[in-house]
C-alpha cells in the first residue's frame, strides 16, 4: 500500500472550504429557528418540539450518507455527489423557510410549512456536512490530518460567526427588522438568502477544485481490507463497547441537553431580561433576536480562544470538567444580566464549555477503542450520544418550562445545572493513555 502524498496548504484548504458555507447555513438555523417559529405564533412551551428535528435528522442521515458514499463511485467522485445534492437542496429550502409567514397561510398552516421546510433543511445540511469529514479521511495522510481538521475547525468557526451576525448587520445597513404580526422580518429573510448564495458558491468552489481518486487510486492508498470488512452488528458492538464509551456518553447526555436549551430559549431569554418583552411580534423582540446572533458569535470566539488553551492542561479530565463548570456559571448568569454588552461575559464562558465538548469526548473514546476494531461504526454509534440527548431535552422542554415558572430566562439556569451534572460525571471516566 502506498503512502498518501503530502498535500499543499491550499489543497487541504480546498478540501474543506465548502464547509464554510455549510456552517453559515447551520448557524443561521441554530440562531433563528426559535425566533422564526415564535414570530409565526408558536407558544414558548411548544418551541422545544421544533428542535426535535435537527438531532433526529442527524442521527438518521449521517450514518446513511456515510454508508452509501462508501459504495458510490462516479465520474464526479464518491463523496462530492452527496455534498452537492445536499447543498443544492439546502439552498432551495433556505429561500423558503423564512418566508413561511409571507405566503398568506393560516398560523397553523404556516407553522406546518415551516416545520416541513426545517425537516428538509436539517436533512440537506447533514447530507452536505458529512462528506467533508470523509474527504479528509480518504485523501489526507496521518501526518497531515491534524492540520486538515484544524483548517476545517477554523472554517467551521468562521462560518458560524458570519451566519450568526448576518441579521444584526443587515439591520444595521437599513434592512427592516420588523414586520407585520406573523411575518418574519426582512433582515432574517435576507440573511437566509445571502447564506444560501454563499453556501452554493463555496460548494461549487470545492467541487471544482477537488478531484477525488478513482477506485484504483483509492485502493493504492487505503487498506482494501477496510473496504471489505463485513458490516458490524450494531447491537453486538454496543454490548462489547468499552465502559469509557458509555461513561463519556453520560457526560454527553447532560452537555448536549444544555446546549439544546440554549439554542431553543436564548432568544426569548434575552428578550425578557435585556429588552423586557415577551411579545414576539414587537420590535424589541426582533432586536433581541439580532443580538442573540451576536452573542452566539461571541460564544464561537470564546470557543476558539479556549481551544488554544486546553492543551496546556496536563489532566484532560480536569480540563474537561473545569470547562463545563465555566459554561455552567455562564448559563446561570444570563437571567441576572440586563445589559446587552455585559451579556458577552456569560457567552464567552459558555464558549469554553463548547470547545471542550467538541474535542474531549472523541479523545477519550478513540483512545478507549484502540484494539476494538470497527472504529468507523463505533464513532457512528457515538454520534447518538449527541443526538439522543437533544431529542429527549426537546421532548421535555415544555414541561420543564412550566415547572420553573414559564420564564424562558430560567431555562438558562436549567442548562447551567445540566452542565454542572455533566462536569461531575466526567470523573467517572477511566482515562486510557
Amino acid at each position: 500500500m502506498k503512502q498518501k502524498p503530502d498535500l499543499s496548504f491550499w489543497s487541504l484548504w480546498n478540501l474543506s472550504f465548502g464547509f464554510f458555507g455549510v456552517q453559515i447555513a447551520y448557524a443561521l438555523q441554530s440562531a433563528n429557528i426559535s425566533r422564526i417559529f415564535a414570530t409565526l405564533g408558536a407558544d414558548p412551551h411548544n418551541l422545544s418540539y421544533f428542535w426535535i428535528l435537527p438531532p433526529l435528522m442527524g442521527i438518521l442521515v449521517q450514518p446513511i450518507v456515510g454508508t452509501l458514499s462508501d459504495k458510490t463511485w462516479t465520474r464526479f467522485g464518491r463523496r462530492i455527489p452527496y455534498l452537492f445534492i445536499g447543498a443544492a437542496v439546502a439552498v432551495l429550502v433556505m429561500c423558503l423557510l423564512p418566508n413561511s409567514g409571507s405566503l398568506g397561510l393560516t398560523i397553523s398552516a404556516a407553522m406546518m410549512f415551516g416545520l416541513i421546510a426545517l425537516m428538509f433543511l436539517d436533512t440537506s445540511i447533514n447530507m452536505a456536512m458529512q462528506p467533508f469529514k470523509m474527504l479528509v479521511g480518504d485523501m489526507v495522510n496521518e501526518k497531515q490530518k491534524a492540520k486538515a481538521y484544524s483548517i476545517q475547525s477554523f472554517l467551521c468557526n468562521a462560518g458560524s460567526v458570519m451566519g450568526y451576525v448576518f441579521p444584526f448587520v443587515f439591520t444595521f445597513i437599513g434592512i427592516s427588522n420588523v414586520a407585520e404580526k406573523g411575518v418574519v422580518p426582512d433582515s432574517v429573510i435576507w440573511s437566509f438568502y445571502i447564506g444560501a448564495a454563499i453556501l452554493i458558491l463555496c460548494v461549487i468552489y470545492t467541487t471544482s477544485k477537488v478531484k477525488e481518486w478513482n477506485p484504483q487510486n483509492y485502493a493504492e492508498y487505503n487498506p482494501v481490507s477496510e473496504e471489505k470488512e463485513e458490516s458490524a452488528n450494531w447491537i453486538t458492538l454496543l454490548k462489547n463497547a468499552p465502559s469509557t464509551f458509555w461513561k463519556v456518553g453520560l457526560v454527553q447526555f447532560f452537555s448536549w441537553a444544555a446546549m439544546l436549551y440554549m439554542w431553543n430559549y436564548t432568544t426569548g431569554a434575552i428578550a425578557e431580561v435585556v429588552w423586557d418583552t415577551t411579545d414576539a411580534s414587537s420590535e424589541a423582540f426582533q432586536e433581541a433576536g439580532n443580538w442573540v446572533g451576536i452573542l452566539f458569535a461571541v460564544q464561537a470566539v470564546g470557543s476558539v480562544i479556549w481551544a488554544a488553551l486546553l492543551p496546556q492542561f496536563k489532566n484532560t479530565k480536569l480540563a474537561y470538567s473545569i470547562s463545563l463548570v465555566i459554561g455552567a456559571i455562564g448559563f446561570i448568569l444570563v437571567p441576572f444580566i440586563h445589559d446587552q454588552y455585559v451579556m458577552f461575559i456569560p457567552f464567552l464562558m459558555i464558549g469554553c464549555a463548547w470547545a471542550a465538548m467538541l474535542a474531549m469526548p472523541f479523545t477519550f473514546v478513540t483512545n478507549a477503542l484502540q484494539g476494538y476494531g470497527h472504529m468507523g461504526a463505533y464513532l457512528g454509534l457515538f454520534n447518538g450520544t449527541i443526538c439522543i440527548p437533544q431529542i429527549v431535552a426537546a421532548l421535555l422542554g415544555g414541561v420543564i418550562l412550566s415547572v420553573v415558572g414559564h420564564h424562558q430566562s430560567t431555562m438558562m439556569i436549567v442548562a447551567g445545572v445540566s452542565f454542572v451534572i455533566a462536569s461531575l460525571c466526567v470523573f467517572v471516566i477511566r482515562e486510557r493513555k
